[in-house]
């Protein structure tokens, strides 16, 4: 055979339609949200700044992310069943393990560059430079790489007895229960080389925060506390979220494998949290709130010189 087929998210005819409509309107949102952050950033030179350069990237990576397994879910349930190759079975993984990876990676730079500015903000510029972003986000590009490289040949590799994938994208943990042989090799690489790729930015950015808020406890105004925990709270409920269900898909024992929950786990890190991050991160900031209020005001201000060139012509020829 040369491909598998993906049962999808239910195979409950009377489930499809409202999953269908809920992944299409969770995809708008994710893709108008982070476009229109991406585009903010990059038609504003004041904007070209590391934390926006970082915001922007992370807006980017969420439409990947999005992109990579919510278009061939809605097709499934629209459709049923659906197959896909052996290589695009395989391509599929590579690209969700490493743009899924490299939110987390973007989380805890975006992460170092909060606790530059609150902490360290005399040497802000020293530690988080344009260059010292650029160089941090193209390391994170090769590690996330070769970390996918290893998983989808690992994959590549294996004796698989069956082509039904009880899931609704390529996974690896779905691939696994595929596999004619042992996998306790496969399991033990994942839990080893996943814990340094996923625990590290995951400890780092809860390392970060606890010194932002012990920064913060030291403030000598309220309001500035109360506006620095209400941003802290909102980034680390986002961050919690999508380390959580990335914890439970990948870094359980084998014997707690359940088809069904991980579908559903694998809608929040797949599709939730790439339309939660622009939400959280990025259009709550002040100056990309008034970016988005210059863009509107200034469509209207267009939108009414056209009325009222129109009127002026009519007024004419009356």
């Amino acid at each position: 055979m040369g491909s598998f087929t993906l049962l999808g998210l239910s195979e409950n005819p009377y489930h499809r339609l409202p999953l269908f409509s809920f992944f299409l309107c969770s995809y708008c949102l994710c893709i108008a949200g982070n476009c229109l952050i991406s585009l903010i950033i990059v038609t504003k030179p004041k904007l070209h700044t590391p934390m926006y350069i970082l915001l922007g990237n992370l807006s980017v990576v969420d439409v990947c992310l999005a992109s990579v397994t919510v278009p061939r879910a809605m097709c499934g349930l629209l459709f049923g069943k659906t197959s896909i190759s052996f290589s695009g079975c395989f391509l599929q993984l590579f690209l969700f393990h490493a743009v899924g990876n490299m939110d987390s990676f973007l989380l805890a730079i975006m992460a170092l560059d909060r606790y530059a500015a609150i902490c360290q903000p005399l040497h802000y510029y020293s530690i988080m430079s344009r260059r010292t972003c650029v160089c941090l986000i193209t390391l994170s590009w090769v590690v996330v790489c070769l970390h996918s490289t290893l998983f989808t040949l690992m994959t590549f590799c294996l004796s698989l007895c069956a082509w039904v994938v009880h899931h609704f994208f390529c996974d690896m943990p779905a691939i696994l229960m595929l596999s004619c042989r042992d996998t306790s090799a496969q399991q033990m690489v994942v839990f080893i080389e996943g814990s340094v790729i996923v625990m590290g930015p995951m400890l780092f950015i809860l390392g970060s925060y606890i010194l932002i808020i012990r920064t913060v406890l030291r403030l000598q105004t309220s309001s500035g506390r109360k506006r620095t925990f209400s941003t802290c709270s909102s980034h680390l409920t986002v961050v919690v979220i999508f380390y959580s269900s990335i914890i439970f898909m990948y870094f359980r024992p084998s014997c707690l494998y359940s088809p069904l929950y991980d579908r559903g786990v694998s809608v929040v890190y797949s599709v939730l949290t790439p339309m939660l991050n622009p939400i959280i991160y990025s259009l709550r900031n002040k100056e990309v709130k008034a970016a988005v209020k210059g863009i509107v005001q200034c469509g209207e201000k267009k939108r009414g010189i056209k009325l009222i060139k129109s009127s002026g012509v009519s007024d004419i020829f009356s």
